[in-house]
């Protein structure tokens, strides 16, 4: 029986304070995302872009925080059709847009595997941690809030509450090289299994990988894959609006696509934070469509192979 993919659009910007994410599921699309899901044998249902009716702003206490309502809307909007999609499809795909995605996408996840009896378990693909929430962050940037969110952590009190938050022990961090002393001490005080790229340097990628799957695989868990562009390095994807240098290399990205491929247990992914107006002829959203390639079953390009 044909597996199923279904591509759901979320055109989310104000969660940074730079424009252009809102372009990024366009981007997607254009750069031929669809086919190259298709041609690995998948039925591809592109379910449109979600919308948010209008919202009023909601002040918060941190006066650095911005468009507060918008985030939160888009937060609850998500969650719901998330969960439809999981319901519905093999493999949801949610494009963004902005990291602050992820606030909904995971929580809808996340109930969609409390449904099955199942834990949900995240994979955080990023440069950053997004462990903020709305009064610790200095910037007021909503997409540095929705790891902790989902985590279910204080201070979210404007935000839908949450029935299934995800569990700290079933999360790893990946490609991490911009985190600020707020966020270091919540990955501690929390207990999550973090690889900065120093450690991934020393030790490559596969090793914490391949031990997370296993997990995965023993709790008959649910995974959701996120993936941010700027875990990249920015030489080989520019189209970011943080980007920090020394990133993940093709080779490596590719093997970690790769490896989730043939575990069987990805049940999501967030393709989040590309901003075309800073790529350079399309070459970021054209990686971002390979690697979601890779991971429904194609093989990366002889000269990025990692083997």
């Amino acid at each position: 029986m044909t597996r199923t993919i279904s591509l759901l659009g979320a055109r989310v910007e104000t969660g940074t304070d730079r424009p252009g994410c809102a372009l990024g599921p366009d981007a997607l699309r254009c750069a031929g995302l669809g086919r190259a899901l298709s041609r690995q044998g998948w039925t591809v249902r592109d379910l449109g872009d979600l919308g948010i009716p209008g919202v009023r702003p909601r002040p918060h206490a941190n006066p650095a925080v911005h468009h507060l309502g918008h985030i939160v809307a888009w937060t609850a909007a998500l969650a719901d059709a998330a969960q439809a999609a999981a319901r519905a499809h093999d493999l949801p795909i949610f494009l963004g847009g902005d990291h602050s995605i992820s606030a909904g996408t995971v929580t809808g996840m996340a109930r969609h595997a409390a449904e099955q009896g199942r834990p949900l378990f995240l994979l955080w693909l990023d440069a950053h941690p997004d462990l903020h929430d709305p009064g610790s962050t200095h910037s007021g940037n909503l997409h540095g809030t929705p790891l902790a969110y989902a985590l279910g952590e204080a201070g979210f009190a404007d935000f839908p509450p949450l029935a299934h938050a995800v569990d700290p022990a079933n999360v790893l961090l990946m490609g991490l090289r911009s985190v600020d002393g707020a966020e270091a001490r919540r990955i501690q005080s929390l207990g999550i299994d973090s690889r900065d790229m120093r450690r991934l340097e020393e030790k490559g990628v596969l090793p914490p990988l391949t031990r997370f799957l296993s997990r995965v695989r023993a709790a008959n868990g649910l995974l959701h894959v996120s993936l941010d562009v700027d875990v990249l390095d920015p030489a080989i994807a520019p189209a970011v609006g943080t980007p920090v240098p020394g990133g993940v290399s093709g080779p490596e990205v590719h093997l970690i696509m790769e490896v989730l491929q043939r575990s069987g247990l990805v049940s999501a992914l967030d393709l989040v934070e590309l901003n075309p107006l800073l790529d350079v002829q399309g070459r970021t959203a054209r990686l971002m469509v390979d690697l979601a390639a890779s991971l429904a079953g194609a093989r990366a390009p002889a000269r990025l192979s990692a083997e």
